[in-house]
């Protein structure tokens, strides 16, 4: 592995970026600036050369999604290309966070995502769109069934196998702390079954930041075995694994590597071990995510600011 960078020292600029669905993804940021100016020719191309990286598509069609005016650039490049499964799966994806924001009935989002989907049926993105619909509006059947669909096109689809946790995880939340959990099944059939150098040997540890969560919420933050939650022999078996299979394999080069950061570095330090939470943090850089600083109520950016402090030994 290389070494890490220098320490991050003051990061003023850099701290006012934090959080930026992006991520470490430079192309994406700027062509989303010029998507949300109307400009949705260098969108075109980023998504063609894009091709079937189906973890990086979905990426990239989300964070174009999220942006406001992405309906009405979506739909005039739609209007211009009416076989294109690019802005037809663009315009699906951002008529489902016109729902989530309740500007729009997920009804017509479903309906878009549908229509997206048999333009081209390789691909798992409308029916990631479809997930994150299903995880606000649906009900389990609907949201299992499109996490179904998803895997049968990328069988490691990173941020589908990350919302499949974080709904497991919510399922009794009264039984506590509980080391057999089915979302600590879930979470270890999915590693199991993926190769070696796939992300998703970190979704153990989602899992348990996911279950903290939900346990949290329920019971308080300081409820009784939250101790025991991060540091039992369970919880130190999968971070120790999941810290090894960073240092053997990182992956930079996966489109959402920094959420698997975020999500290690906080466990880390909720094991009690700041120096290997460090090395995390350096990683990270400004590529924060607001998951799992804000577990459970949490203010993202305070907490993900005095964690890096607390682990980096800056003031």
């Amino acid at each position: 592995m290389s070494p890490p960078p220098p320490p991050l020292g003051r990061a003023r600029k850099r701290d006012a970026q934090l959080f930026d669905p992006a991520l470490c993804d430079a192309e994406l940021v700027d062509v989303r600036t010029q998507f949300t100016q109307g400009r949705w020719a260098k969108a075109r191309s980023l998504l063609v050369g894009t091709g079937d990286d189906w973890d990086r598509r979905g990426h990239r069609i989300v964070v174009l999604a999220e942006t406001p005016a992405a309906t009405a650039w979506a739909r005039e490049w739609l209007l211009a290309e009416p076989e294109s499964a690019d802005a037809a799966t663009l315009l699906a994806c951002a008529a489902v966070f016109t729902a989530l924001r309740r500007k729009g009935t997920p009804a017509a989002a479903e309906e878009a995502c549908r229509r997206a989907a048999v333009l081209l049926p390789a691909d798992p993105t409308p029916w990631l769109a479809l997930l994150l619909l299903s995880r606000a509006f649906g009900t389990e059947e609907e949201f299992s069934r499109h996490f179904d669909q998803v895997r049968a096109r990328h069988r490691e689809h990173h941020h589908a196998h990350h919302l499949m946790v974080a709904r497991l995880a919510e399922r009794t939340p009264a039984s506590g702390h509980d080391p057999l959990h089915e979302v600590y099944d879930f979470a270890a059939w999915a590693a199991e079954e993926s190769p070696a150098d796939s992300p998703l040997a970190v979704l153990p540890v989602i899992a348990h930041a996911e279950r903290y969560r939900v346990l949290a919420a329920t019971h308080g933050h300081t409820f009784s075995n939250a101790a025991q939650h991060w540091s039992g022999r369970r919880a130190r078996q999968v971070l120790r694994s999941a810290f090894d299979w960073w240092l053997e394999w990182e992956r930079e080069d996966h489109p959402r590597n920094r959420v698997d950061l975020n999500f290690l570095a906080h466990a880390k330090l909720c094991e009690g071990r700041p120096a290997e939470a460090a090395a995390l943090f350096h990683r990270i850089g400004s590529h924060a995510t607001p998951a799992p600083w804000s577990y459970p109520d949490l203010d993202p950016h305070k907490a993900f600011l005095a964690a890096r402090r607390a682990a980096l030994g800056t003031a």
